[in-house]
């Protein structure tokens, strides 16, 4: 048994129109390296998918949604500036009084500082002053002792040599007239 196998065509269908338009298909289908039935299948599957009217060539539907949506956005934008940028305006008011509040605490505290650092700064020349004075009495009390013991030393060998020249006086009052020469030398 054969089998005849009948194709059946889905091209069943067929449009006609004028012979200017044809041209003008023909021109587009060549410039978009198209054939005829291919862009014809395209435009329809645009149109039905876009939802656009082929009459309406200002596309004027589609100027009223987009004018919707703007309309849409700009309400939504309104209303996220009054729920979130007015709060927001109003703290930065806030802060900015805080901020200046703060820079006249900041000022006030400054210039204490500043008053303190100079009495600090009298203080230490103070010190620095007193030191110098203190080291200054160090060194002379050391010379002092100093000089003391050199003086001690001349006035001893004074007394040894003048024992030696055999001046003719009693020993006591040599022996009186050296102590009391010692205690001046201790007071000095």
């Amino acid at each position: 048994m054969g089998t005849t196998m009948v194709r059946s065509d889905e091209n069943t269908k067929s449009v006609r129109f004028p012979k200017e338009i044809d041209d003008r298909l023909a021109l587009l289908s060549r410039k978009l390296g198209r054939t005829k039935r291919l862009l014809v299948m395209q435009m329809v599957d645009y149109f039905y998918k876009s939802k656009k009217d082929p009459a309406d060539l200002n596309d004027e539907v589609r100027k009223k949604e987009l004018s919707s949506g703007i309309n849409r956005i700009l309400s939504f934008i309104r209303k996220q500036e009054g729920d979130l940028l007015v709060p927001v305006y109003s703290m930065l008011d806030e802060l900015t009084t805080m901020v200046k509040l703060m820079g006249s605490i900041t000022k006030t505290i400054a210039e204490g500082q500043l008053r303190g650092n100079s009495a600090l700064g009298e203080s230490l020349a103070y010190a620095k002053l007193m030191e110098a004075n203190l080291t200054k009495l160090i060194v002379a009390l050391g010379e002092k002792d100093t000089l003391k013991s050199n003086f001690r030393k001349i006035l001893e060998h004074y007394i040894a040599q003048r024992e030696t020249l055999g001046w003719p006086v009693s020993a006591t009052k040599k022996e009186e007239l050296a102590k009391q020469v010692r205690n001046a030398v201790e007071k000095l």
